[in-house]
């Protein structure tokens, strides 16, 4: 999340007013009402995590694999949705939060390259139960750094939306306190880093959770990360959320 909500969510914070959560509770019933409420049944909305020509064989065949583990091995496909926005309306954010505007267009960061293939190509799968998820990225060319290769903030920023997607789910993790990365190689544009995150522990209303991104065959690892993420229980709204 970007820097002045987390600064926004420390200082409120500091004045006491953050919900006390009950671990229990967040690894409990209300995964199930959350991952309902992020993946709902009908929806107008556009999912830009499903497969197009871009993607690469290795990316194809292995979203095919995790789509067949979502009908037996308690797997859930996420959508992904132009803004977070979309996934949380219904849902109050915390006093100072609100963004009054008329912009429409609004856009996830990894979401904000509308041509396929070209940048954030990527696809979500997470496991209740296990508190995990895996991310199937492939960057495309508009994400380049060293020629022929990924940015490595292009793959920071993908950990960092995996595991904020991951938090939320997991236990109303809302914002990254921190974000630690150990970079190992480089990725080939077009080509697919697998990115799996595990929920280590929740204490004191933060999430701690772990990433490795490494090759299909898990012979080439691109990098490895942790981050830290504050719990906040968004409250429901009276009338239908919009900004």
């Amino acid at each position: 999340m970007m820097r002045r909500s987390f600064q926004v969510a420390a200082r409120l914070g500091h004045r006491c007013i953050l919900p006390r959560l009950d671990p229990a509770a967040a690894f409990g019933s209300s995964t199930d009402s959350l991952v309902s409420r992020f993946c709902p049944v009908k929806t107008d909305l556009k999912d830009y995590a499903l497969p197009n020509a871009s993607w690469c064989p290795d990316m194809l065949s292995l979203y095919q694999e995790f789509l067949e583990k979502t009908k037996s091995d308690g797997w859930v496909k996420l959508p992904s949705f132009q803004s977070n926005r979309d996934h949380i309306q219904g849902l109050k954010l915390p006093s100072g939060l609100v963004a009054a505007s008329d912009k429409s267009d609004w856009r996830i960061f990894t979401r904000c390259i509308q041509v396929e293939g070209q940048g954030y190509e990527y696809v979500i799968f997470f496991h209740p139960f296990k508190k995990k998820s895996v991310c199937l990225f492939q960057p495309g060319p508009y994400l380049e750094g060293p020629p022929g290769f990924a940015h490595g903030g292009s793959l920071a920023a993908m950990m960092d939306e995996t595991f904020s997607k991951t938090a939320y789910l997991a236990g109303e993790g809302l914002f990254t306190l921190n974000l630690n990365i150990r970079f190992k190689n480089l990725i080939p544009v077009g080509s697919l880093a697998v990115l799996n995150v595990q929920v280590e522990k929740i204490e004191d209303q933060k999430l701690y959770m772990s990433c490795i991104a490494q090759s299909r065959d898990q012979e080439t690892v691109y990098a490895k990360s942790s981050g830290v993420f504050l719990q906040w229980q968004l409250e429901e709204e009276s009338s239908p959320w919009s900004l």
